[in-house]
């Protein structure tokens, strides 16, 4: 992708780099190679942390040594998703990314700007001989999107930094001050296999192409579930026939609404055309619910070969299970308007070794009373309907700090730039800011980024024009950091 004539080159020239580096989370090893290297490249003091976290240092430039300490931290890992048709290997290809308009975008899979433009931003800044600021410590976070692992065992030694400024923000024009809280409850229920003495019509069911999007900050878009609906069309055979489960197998990641689901199912070799007509009549249904959420809705069925099956009593109360647990926004918040309070995603559905089936779920809430309680809520469910429960990966939520003198700078920054106020704002999504200001309590933070759209799916897109207005309005910030 040639970003030579794009403004400001710099930032651009290092997101094209990092578009060549595979980051997914978890295996960050090459792009810790590549952060580690360009610190020697410019001769800047790095040093990585058990856990995998990289800082790199820069002095104050010349004049601006009074400056308190800025950390700008983002985070190295990406999320993997791509379209089913894609080959795409995150584990050895470079991201293929294209400029459409004002938008780079990339070839079915996600194009990996959450969050490798703040890791761009950050280089652009070391790198440069030009810009005026005072001490920076450059933070790269390991393994943020299964989990922010990286930042749970960052020491509380490891930064110096009075203000933090978070580069994992996705609206130009915005800065967030603010975000929710997490958990995620995992759902293990075990079977027998049975194999039916009657003949049998074996099916394969799948729904695709859904838009998806992330599990906090596009939740509110009311995008059709993937497992929803595959389990609301099972449940409607399961009501007229005798239905047969084989298998079931549905999303990827944690903080992703899941785009696609399939089953392996059977039922009375007479009913075979009549599943047919159902399935026709569902889809009408279900095109009329999502044609403006997800207008390329897709679901098919095909004949399957199968033999072993689920036993009955067991399929049935995972698909009530399945048509029960509730998706999407629970509450709102009753203190900022239009911001989603608490939420619950329904991630993923697989088949695991050893007769299990694994349901993922994470529940959110910027109020750590409902994160609490719709967490029972989900596990109370599970239990009812003969699962085991585990639970992982809490968070806690950044609460806003209206009083901030970093926030009050960054404000009358953008002002002056621009000659318009930007937009103070929480975020449903998690960041690392809530686990970091846990371990740093005295830490002033703000979160800033360009526009970023449809960000955890194949469509994500990168908005170029934004870049350079959220590039101007940090270098000009760097400069303003309060004293005090």
């Amino acid at each position: 992708m040639d970003t030579n004539f794009l403004y400001p080159n710099a930032i651009w020239s290092y997101f094209n780099e990092i578009l060549q580096i595979p980051r997914p989370s978890g295996k960050e090893e090459k792009i810790i190679a590549y952060l580690l290297n360009f610190a020697r490249t410019h001769k800047l003091t790095a040093k990585q942390d058990q856990c995998g976290n990289i800082l790199i240092t820069k002095e104050a430039t010349k004049g601006y040594e009074h400056l308190p300490t800025v950390i700008l931290q983002s985070h190295m890992d990406m999320v993997c998703e791509k379209d089913a048709t894609s080959n795409h290997d995150f584990n050895k290809d470079s991201i293929p990314a294209y400029i459409d308009n004002d938008w780079i975008k990339s070839h079915g899979t996600t194009l990996g700007a959450d969050d490798g433009i703040g890791i761009a931003a950050q280089l652009a800044i070391l790198a440069s001989n030009e810009l005026r600021h005072g001490k920076i410590e450059a933070l790269f976070t390991k393994d943020e999107e299964c989990g922010m692992t990286g930042v749970r065992c960052m020491d509380s030694q490891f930064l110096t930094g009075k203000y933090l400024i978070n580069l994992d923000s996705e609206e130009e024009g915005e800065i967030f001050i603010g975000c929710a809280g997490g958990e995620r409850t995992l759902a293990t229920f075990c079977y027998n296999t049975e194999t039916p003495s009657e003949k049998l019509f074996f099916f394969r069911v799948n729904v695709s192409n859904l838009n998806g999007g992330h599990s906090g900050g596009d939740i509110h878009r009311q995008s059709g579930n993937a497992i929803k609906i595959l389990a609301r069309y099972l449940d409607k055979l399961r009501n007229k026939y005798k239905l047969y489960i084989t298998s079931i197998e549905g999303g990827n990641l944690m903080n992703a609404i899941p785009r696609e689901a399939e089953a392996v199912c059977a039922v009375a070799f007479e009913n075979k055309e009549n599943i047919r007509v159902d399935l026709n009549l569902f889809i009408a249904e279900i095109e009329e619910e999502v044609a403006t959420t997800d207008p390329n809705f897709k679901m098919d069925l095909h004949s399957a070969e199968g033999k072993n099956v689920i036993d009955p009593a067991t399929s049935t109360r995972l698909l009530q299970t399945l048509m029960a647990i509730p998706h999407g926004v629970i509450g709102m918040s009753k203190n900022m308007p239009d911001l989603v309070e608490t939420s619950t995603n329904l991630a993923a559905i697989h088949m695991r070794d050893g007769n299990k089936i694994e349901i993922a779920t994470s529940q959110r809430s910027s109020v750590n009373s409902m994160k609490d309680y719709i967490v029972s809520s989900i596990s109370n469910l599970f239990e009812l309907a003969g699962a085991s429960v585990q639970h992982g990966d809490a968070y806690p939520g950044w609460t806003p700090n209206l009083n901030s003198g970093l926030l009050a700078a960054a404000k009358d920054c953008y002002k002056q730039l621009y000659h318009e106020n930007v937009a103070i704002k929480a975020i449903h999504a998690g960041l690392e800011c809530g686990l970091i200001l846990e371990k740093y309590p005295h830490l002033e933070m703000i979160s800033c980024g360009p526009t970023i759209s449809d960000v955890h799916s194949p469509s994500e897109k990168l908005y170029i024009p934004s870049v350079e207005r959220w590039w101007n309005f940090l270098v000009e910030l760097l400069k303003h950091i309060p004293v005090k």
